[in-house]
């Protein structure tokens, strides 16, 4: 099994994905239910046929998803990383800017990455050591025009329900807004890493992230020439919610200071 294989299986469960959260976002404006219901539904259904094509593909591999998704991989060392609606907060107001993430782990190492925004059907695909692409055409970060936070677009993830302004995660928010350019919070972590890949965004960092929110973004801004690790710049570690990704130029440096 070879993983252009791998991405192919990645880029189709993605695509059946995406067309599954815009038919339930159509009918939010025809249904009487709350639309908290509806977006877990929609989430458990994107969710439900990722796993399902996968399984059918690869029944030995393993699954961890957001919606309490976990299987084992019975010692074949492959784990697919599922966010099936990254940005819940914004597709549920209608807002764009929404994706859908799948990365696979082959033993313990990130080796294909799949963000998908389905309403620009835009797909970032990303293979170890063969780059980072979107719909086809190489991605590379924005080191050659940024080199200085002051130059900077930065995005940020916020924890949800914050309680008050000196919430660590809001100091650190204030302390970059400013230094950097622009600083902003977008509700979608995996956009954020797909838009720091394609040289869009120059850094973003949090505190929050699941497996999930950050596995196929990470690998897309690797691949792109980036660098991603955690706020303190220790080498990047799935596990653990602490993430700073950059263009790789001082940025990474400077944030890594303010942070």
């Amino acid at each position: 099994m070879s993983e252009t294989e791998f991405l192919e299986t990645a880029i189709d469960a993605a695509r059946t994905a995406g067309s599954v959260l815009l038919e339930w976002q159509d009918r939010f404006t025809v249904s009487e239910k709350n639309r908290s219901d509806l977006v877990t539904e929609a989430d458990l259904e994107s969710q439900e046929v990722i796993a399902s094509l996968i399984g059918q593909q690869y029944p030995e591999h393993g699954l961890l998803g957001e919606e309490g998704l976990e299987k084992s991989d019975g010692g074949s060392g492959y784990r697919w990383i599922i966010d099936p609606l990254d940005g819940t907060g914004n597709y549920v107001h209608g807002i764009p800017y929404f994706a859908v993430s799948i990365a696979l782990e082959c033993d313990g190492d990130l080796a294909v990455g799949v963000v998908l925004d389905p309403t620009r059907d835009e797909f970032f695909t990303a293979v170890r050591g063969q780059g980072a692409h979107l719909n086809g055409q190489r991605l590379s970060v924005s080191a050659d025009r940024i080199s200085s936070l002051e130059q900077a677009l930065v995005m940020a993830s916020l924890p949800v329900g914050v309680e008050s302004s000196d919430d660590p995660a809001i100091a650190r928010f204030l302390r970059v807004l400013t230094v950097a350019q622009h600083t902003q919070r977008t509700g979608s972590a995996a956009m954020n890493l797909a838009y720091l890949a394609a040289g869009r965004l120059d850094a973003f960092f949090s505190t929050s992230l699941k497996p999930w929110d950050m596995a196929a973004g990470a690998l897309l801004v690797r691949e792109a020439g980036g660098r991603v690790t955690d706020l303190s710049q220790a080498p990047f570690d799935i596990s653990v919610p602490s993430l700073l990704a950059s263009n790789g130029s001082d940025v990474h440096r400077q944030l890594a200071a303010l942070l």
